[in-house]
């Protein structure tokens, strides 16, 4: 998560809407990508890994209750906040909305402000569950805090870079990230880096993972990128 400015994906087909919702967030210092309908914001969650979903129930072709639904039923999204928004005001349709997996639900027509501020709530609720806990993939154990790495017993030197490379595939095991992907999480999106500098930095953690005789975690999809495991 960008801790000073999160990504934000605002899915509604309400033009109208859309346009006031980023205008307000926009000004509180959140990153918003837009959507007008459920097939491009499912897209749009795979390239851009947003920090929280803000979801229009009431969409033509994939809904947001059907949208919500396949985020949660994969590995790589069911842990993103998601705040649906809608004009159905019935108890049982918040109870479904719910139940089907998103975080909260906010009643149109609402406040600009409350939504900010329930924003923010997911938002403190999401850091806070994920600052200081430590990953672990098959015997590789990687603790963010005092930034240590550990294959078995044996602790793994590695460089910033690699530290974070590591840190980032061990969060989404078997996902497969792009180069591009890897740039933009590792080194930073306004950071011009070549794509060959990734395949460098991987091959130095594949090395040190490798150093004690472990098995090669990393693999290597041909034309797409990098995943662990």
């Amino acid at each position: 998560m960008s801790v000073d400015h999160p990504n934000i994906l605002l899915v509604e087909d309400d033009p109208s809407q859309r346009e006031v919702l980023t205008y307000n967030l926009q000004a509180e210092d959140f990153k918003v990508i837009c959507a007008d309908n459920g097939e491009d914001a499912l897209l749009l969650v795979e390239e851009e890994e947003p920090d929280l979903i803000l979801l229009d129930w009431m969409m033509p072709n994939l809904s947001g209750i059907e949208v919500c639904r396949r985020l949660r039923s994969r590995l790589e999204t069911r842990s993103i906040p998601i705040i649906m928004l809608s004009a159905r005001s019935e108890e049982m349709d918040k109870v479904r909305g719910l139940e089907i997996g998103a975080d909260d639900y906010l009643v149109k027509p609402y406040s600009v402000v409350e939504l900010i501020a329930r924003v923010r709530a997911q938002l403190r609720r999401t850091r806070a569950a994920s600052i200081g806990a430590a990953l672990y993939f098959q015997d590789i154990t990687l603790d963010p805090e005092t930034h240590k790495v550990f294959r078995a017993e044996t602790q793994i030197k590695l460089g910033p870079t690699e530290f974070r490379l590591l840190r980032t595939l061990m969060e989404k095991p078997g996902r497969v990230w792009s180069r591009d992907q890897l740039l933009d999480r590792v080194w930073g999106r306004d950071i011009y880096v070549d794509t060959r500098t990734v395949d460098v930095h991987i091959g130095r953690l594949r090395k040190a993972l490798s150093q004690q005789g472990g098995k090669d975690v990393l693999r290597t999809v041909r034309g797409a990128g990098y995943a662990l495991g």
